[in-house]
């Protein structure tokens, strides 16, 4: 159910956006002219990863449907401000349904701001507004807009911070405290935040290691010099919503689930609470964003003020919410927005009953790739026989899993990339103690000091012709990699730019694999091709796989992404459908081993040998006197 409800929220969001214009799109035709460095960058921007815009339209409905459940959850620790035994009473907004209010804006470089006098600091005030009222306004929406260029201040030019204040008062009350008979605490709500956003911009020295030329630009390579391979750079947006929560509900100090807990604001005294004031910049994309520098005389500043339903605060407030990832530092933080931006544009982008059914589908391709998963560690934990299986595919495989791994690093790869990758290369690593028997030789120490780790074929493996099959197939199959492995080379050598030697080497790698990686699953392929038998592979965990490449094949031709990621998903079709074609051909066999290491003519002389049993048993004697019957 909760799932469900999420999906509506989502769909009426993408139907919010398309109807108050508060979306990125609408927001970017009214930005000004971005200079050319932004341009430029925008171009550079290479586009997301379409498993990360619906995984993380996943993600996000976890967080929601978790919001909806902690809402439904018993009372939460008591407040420790409380007296012992007192029971926590229901509070009320302080601003009633419908109160007549003033809109004051502030724009200050302090955070903490007191200089009410100063007119220059007033960027807006809009007088009577009413709280709650979503009829007015130039839209009829309750949504009002004010529009400015400012003067950009010195200490902004020269990274510095520029704030927001915004204050609510009830009508004919002033913000400043200073003001006696015009200043009340409880008539006046507060909120303030930055207006600018700091941006890391990263600057790696790759040239050609054979003349070492590159083609970064020089006043890039300056800055990299004097700033260091990383420089903090102030970046303006120049639209911002302030969004006033439309909520009365009754809330109990303490007991607000998390993240929402972080906006509601109790007073210490009464025990209300303020009306909750949200900056929403969700649909500010990261590519709308341009550097401030000292070029940059004006900063465009439109501000829109608009009521907001409490169940789309909650949304909001769960897209922004990054508490369980404090761990991770400010690079995951600015990976993470990157990552959003691709759900904002697959939000904006995408018709709503098509968005729901990337998430139906994406939800059963979460559940194939656990069950996949699941059924190849069933598989390689029950295996008895290695008959007909490729043991140099699962040995390759674990290089191509730490190539993989490397390489990430070595790019500074998102963490939750690096850890899924992380943990495939240990189930690669546990797979290699199942078709190998692998012993510490403590004798034989390297160095004397470390003990030297032995490999050895199973018997299984080598007393079946298995291995002399697995061994041919690499043998041709080293024909064609060796070749297009050093053209790939010199190729990656003579025309890309890199790191240094160590960069070009896992590159190398890790391109050749992306690009021809499929042939290692052709060796298998050439097993079952001489044993004229499919019954040894693990049916389950390839026709779930098989699924999970169905659905890739689908977001392939859905979303946008390069052309060598379709092409990599059509390739690993027509290898299943190779799988099947040998499953057609070659039909069921009573002789031939099945996943476990057992035939159908084992089962069949077992059965013959318990029926031989039950014949050899003494018959019932049945020919007996009344009485001996009776006490029987």
């Amino acid at each position: 159910y909760n799932l469900i409800q999420c999906f509506i929220v989502l769909s009426s969001t993408v139907s919010y956006v398309s109807s108050n214009g508060a979306a990125a799109s609408g927001q970017v035709a009214r930005t000004a002219a971005a200079p050319p460095d932004q341009q430029q960058q925008q171009q550079q921007q290479q586009q997301g990863n379409a498993w990360q815009v619906i995984k993380g339209v996943l993600f996000r409905i976890l967080i929601i449907w978790a919001i909806s459940s902690w809402f439904r959850r018993g009372p939460s620790t008591p407040d420790p401000s409380a007296p012992a035994g007192a029971p926590r009473l229901p509070s009320r907004n302080l601003f009633p349904k419908d109160t007549l209010m003033d809109l004051y804006v502030y724009i200050s470089e302090n955070e903490v701001f007191s200089d009410f006098n100063n007119t220059e600091s007033l960027f807006w005030f809009q007088r009577d507004l009413i709280y709650g009222d979503w009829t007015t306004g130039e839209a009829g929406d309750g949504c009002y807009e004010h529009y400015l260029e400012l003067d950009t201040p010195e200490g902004t030019q020269r990274n510095g911070s520029l704030y927001i204040h915004v204050y609510f008062t009830k009508s004919g009350f002033h913000p400043d405290p200073k003001r006696k008979g015009q200043y009340r605490r409880l008539a006046t709500v507060h909120a303030s935040r930055m207006l600018n956003k700091f941006k890391r911009r990263k600057f790696l020295k790759t040239k050609n290691l054979l003349t070492g030329a590159t083609e970064a630009d020089p006043e890039m390579i300056k800055r990299a010099e004097s700033h260091g391979p990383v420089e903090i750079i102030s970046h303006w947006h120049p639209n911002l919503t302030i969004n006033m929560v439309d909520d009365h509900t009754a809330w109990v100090k303490g007991s607000v689930p998390p993240p929402l807990d972080q906006h509601v604001k109790f007073d210490a005294v009464s025990g209300d609470y303020y009306p909750i004031v949200y900056f929403n910049d969700y649909w500010n994309l990261q590519k709308d964003y341009y550097p401030i520098n000292e070029t940059l005389k004006k900063l465009p500043l439109r501000l829109t003020y608009c009521p907001l339903s409490l169940w789309r605060w909650q949304l909001y407030a769960a897209q922004s919410a990054r508490s369980p990832w404090n761990f991770l530092g400010e690079d995951a933080y600015e990976q993470s927005d990157e990552d959003q931006d691709s759900v904002k544009v697959a939000l904006l982008e995408t018709n709503p009953y098509l968005l729901g059914l990337t998430i139906v589908v994406s939800i059963v391709h979460s559940i194939f790739e656990f069950l996949a998963f699941k059924n190849d560690i069933q598989f390689w934990n029950s295996r008895q026989s290695l008959e007909g299986l490729s043991v140099r595919s699962i040995i390759f495989g674990v290089f191509q899993s730490l190539v993989v791994l490397l390489y990430i690093l070595d790019n500074e790869t998102n963490f939750v990339v690096q850890v899924s990758v992380f943990i495939g290369l240990l189930i690669d690593f546990w797979k290699i103690t199942k078709v190998m028997d692998v012993r510490m030789d403590w004798e034989n120490r390297i160095a004397g000091v470390i003990p030297r780790l032995i490999f050895k074929d199973k018997s299984t493996y080598v007393e079946s012709s298995t291995k002399i099959y697995d061994d041919m197939a690499f043998k041709y199959l080293s024909w064609i990699l060796y070749p297009l492995f050093g053209c790939y080379a010199v190729y990656s050598l003579i025309y890309v730019e890199h790191k240094g030697w160590y960069s070009w080497v896992l590159s190398m790698l890790y391109g050749f694999l992306l690009t021809f990686g499929f042939i290692t699953m052709t060796p298998q392929l050439f097993i079952n091709y001489k044993m004229k038998s499919v019954a040894h592979l693990p049916w389950r965990m390839l026709t779930y796989k098989a699924l999970n490449t169905f659905i890739d094949d689908l977001f392939a031709f859905v979303i946008r992404m390069p052309m060598m990621y379709r092409i990599g998903c059509l390739r690993d079709d027509v290898v299943f459908f190779i799988y099947l074609y040998q499953r057609w051909i070659y039909r069921v066999d009573p002789n031939r081993v099945n996943e476990f290491g057992t035939s159908g003519l084992h089962h069949s002389e077992e059965n013959l040998a318990q029926v031989a049993a039950e014949d050899t048993t003494p018959a019932a004697i049945t020919d007996k006197p009344e009485g001996e019957k009776k006490n029987d």
